[in-house]
């Protein structure tokens, strides 16, 4: 019996040594756009896995020259599907494992309640001093809102009232601490579980830009890795799914 509980207990030891042996780290970076949800989905990977991702967040420009100077990231989640695909082209990310991981919204979105309507006429009348965007050179955001305000005739008559965020988390700083009376920012960073958080918003039509198709990668750095594919993996499933839909993607 004594040699019979020795065995289980060695056993066991086993099994848990294998499983700390296993669990690994893995180096993300991600799009800004995603911050809220890609925090949610690590917390629920390393439950689920075991790996732990650890998360650095910035405009999809500015991590992917980041990579191409060595930073150690071994997963990327853009704002687009051009960027992806060129470390993909250019041998920094690993052939075939390019995926999209969710299709963002543009908002016009105002802190203050009220002040932008539903049809975003808010923009024509031009009653306000600032409007914030994001980089259009560095983030996928801040193309797509000069997209649709060219689109939409505006960005002649408001572009000296434009003011420029290094990301859409900066951007949206801007609105929320009133420096900018409104902006262009990502549905994710003002919509938990379908509603609102705050202020009034304008959901920009999807034929006023480009879709912001949002791909992921493992890069070269990750090539090899468990923990790497096994994020790849997880952001596939339903439960992650889920999670990025009721952030409004």
């Amino acid at each position: 019996m004594k040699a019979r509980i020795t065995r289980l207990l060695m056993g066991l030891a086993l099994t848990v040594s294998s499983l700390v042996t296993q669990a690994a780290q893995v180096q993300v970076a991600v799009a800004a756009n995603f911050t809220a949800p890609m925090q949610k989905i690590a917390v629920e990977f390393e439950k689920d896995t075991g790996h732990q991702a650890l998360l650095s967040f910035g405009a999809t420009g500015k991590l992917y020259a980041q990579i191409k100077n060595g930073a150690p990231f071994q997963v990327f989640l853009a704002a687009d599907d051009k960027t992806p695909a060129k470390l993909e082209a250019e041998g920094d990310a690993v052939p075939g494992s390019r995926f999209t991981y969710a299709i963002g919204t543009l908002v016009l979105w105002s802190a203050k309640p009220d002040f932008v309507d539903d049809q975003g006429e808010v923009l024509k009348k031009g009653d306000f001093k600032y409007l914030a965007i994001t980089n259009p050179k560095t983030a996928p955001y801040g193309a797509a809102a000069i997209a649709t305000l060219t689109k939409l005739g505006l960005f002649d008559a408001l572009q000296s009232k434009l003011v420029t965020g290094e990301n859409v988390s900066q951007t949206y700083q801007f609105i929320f601490t009133g420096n900018a009376e409104l902006g262009f920012i990502a549905l994710s960073q003002i919509i938990v579980n379908g509603q609102l958080t705050s202020g009034s918003t304008w959901i920009v039509p999807a034929d006023l830009h480009e879709p912001i198709r949002q791909d992921a990668v493992i890069l070269a750095k990750g090539q090899d890795q468990p923990a790497a594919q096994a994020l790849a993996d997880y952001l596939k499933s339903e439960k992650v799914k889920t999670i990025i839909k009721s952030y409004g993607y």
